[in-house]
């Protein structure tokens, strides 16, 4: 188990005084904890609905013809998910718990190295298990770690590859090994799924920005050179900026190409040379814009913040019940959330808080995608990245506040995360429910229906 050592001044992270007993201090118990009990609530009634629903109808014929290696199906989205899922169906069969098992294998893997990237880039034992706590359950990262979709398998590994990042940062004589395996997950979680690219650039130019703020002198020639190739400066000591370009940046591009090994090798469709990877990611960001067709529960971003706007993944008679699984935000958590980054922006700022100040810029860069990217046709569940970094924002916050023993708002904002989850768990896990008209029971907003 990994313990903190000596706080090094690296500039990633704010400075905090380590003493003796910061290895006691580590929540690692209560951080496996809560990742267990997430599975045990993950797991279920992960096998209903039997069938397949939303996009499930997507991925599933295209994880057989990939398992069949008859021809690719669904090449608007790179493989890394559709692999991991494959592995589901080869160990529990072509069946509803065969095809949601991997995503609540790597929803739990995922949270819990959100929580370890979160203690420590904080060494905060109350930020950290607030955050957990938040994270479990914002009901996002809970949907989309039980059903066949791409998004968990891109979060699981951007999850894991921030939490080497803060490894590398905090633990300098082994960054080179942590870096080498943040490039690792950045490349799997590319090659899951696009919408994490935004994030995965981030680590690259963090590294590089606290280098050249580490590295002494005038601008220069002297702190240029100083800049690329000095090895014994923050915010990892023993790796230059050149190495952790090659660990950020070139290793996660030759893992994403690598995934598409099974293109080669299907009967029909397949691809013939290597250099036919660069005109084939032209063809899926084609397929990917041809997808215009209004539906009823698109959304835009802007919605998404305030939890105007969810999406129903189920609402039908199946397996002997009327069943949902509505696709949204935990009410609190999500709103409460919003004022919390407004804080951690001007504390960052004001006060150069370069944890808060992060996870604003994180914040941004994850809804950031869809503000701009011009797609018509979006919806709430892409804001899984972002509500990831909410949480963090609003566990930054309130743990400060305990910390500072005011802690009857922190009691109640823990309360209510959790009071919601409960209280919206028959609508977000596929519950047996009264009857057809029961949905009526939480729908506080006309715009939720």
């Amino acid at each position: 188990m990994e313990h903190p050592q000596q706080d090094t001044g690296i500039e990633s992270f704010p400075a905090v005084a380590v003493g003796g007993t910061m290895a006691r201090r580590d929540p690692w118990h209560w951080c496996l904890a809560i990742t267990a009990a997430f599975f045990v609530v993950v797991l279920h009634r992960l096998a209903i609905p039997s069938n397949p629903m939303f996009d499930e109808i997507h991925y599933l014929p295209a994880i057989r013809h990939l398992l069949a290696l008859s021809n690719p199906v669904n090449q608007e989205h790179p493989l890394v998910a559709k692999e991991a899922m494959a592995l589901g169906f080869a160990l529990f069969g072509d069946n509803a718990f065969g095809w949601r098992i991997v995503n609540a294998v790597l929803g739990t893997v995922g949270l819990y190295a959100a929580i370890r990237a979160m203690w420590w880039a904080s060494l905060s034992r109350s930020t950290t298990l607030l955050f957990g706590a938040f994270l479990a359950t914002n009901f996002v990262w809970f949907i989309l770690s039980r059903i066949a979709m791409l998004d968990m398998t891109m979060a699981a590994a951007l999850a894991c590859a921030f939490w080497q990042c803060a490894l590398a940062c905090r633990k300098p004589g082994r960054g080179r090994l942590h870096l080498a395996l943040a490039g690792l997950f950045l490349g799997l979680s590319l090659g899951a799924k696009w919408n994490g690219i935004p994030l995965a650039v981030l680590p690259g130019i963090g590294f590089a920005i606290a280098r050249w703020r580490a590295v002494e002198g005038d601008f220069g020639a002297r702190k240029l050179r100083g800049w690329l190739t000095q090895r014994n400066a923050a915010p990892v000591h023993g790796v230059s900026l050149i190495e952790a370009a090659l660990w950020l940046g070139s290793l996660p591009l030759f893992v994403y190409f690598v995934s598409f090994a099974p293109m080669f090798l299907y009967h029909t469709g397949h691809l013939n040379s290597p250099t036919q990877l660069l005109p084939y990611q032209q063809t899926m960001l084609r397929l990917q814009d041809s997808v215009v067709k209004p539906h009823r529960y698109m959304s835009h971003w802007w919605q998404w913040m305030f939890n105007l706007r969810p999406i129903w993944f189920l609402y039908q008679n199946v397996d002997g019940a009327q069943r949902a699984v509505l696709m949204m935000g935990n009410p609190f958590t999500m709103l409460a959330a919003l004022p919390a980054l407004a804080l951690c922006a001007w504390d960052g700022v004001r006060r150069a808080d370069r944890l808060r100040l992060a996870l604003v810029v994180l914040y941004v860069a994850s809804l950031i995608f869809w503000a701009i990217n011009g797609k018509p046709v979006q919806f709430y569940y892409h804001y899984l990245l972002a509500s990831v970094f909410a949480a963090a924002a609003l566990a930054v916050v309130v743990g400060a506040w305990w910390d500072r023993g005011f802690r009857w708002p922190v009691a109640v904002s823990l309360l209510a995360a959790l009071g919601m989850f409960v209280g919206f768990y028959p609508i977000i896990s596929a519950g047996a429910l009264a009857g057809k008209l029961s949905y009526l029971d939480w729908m506080w907003l006309n715009s939720w229906r």
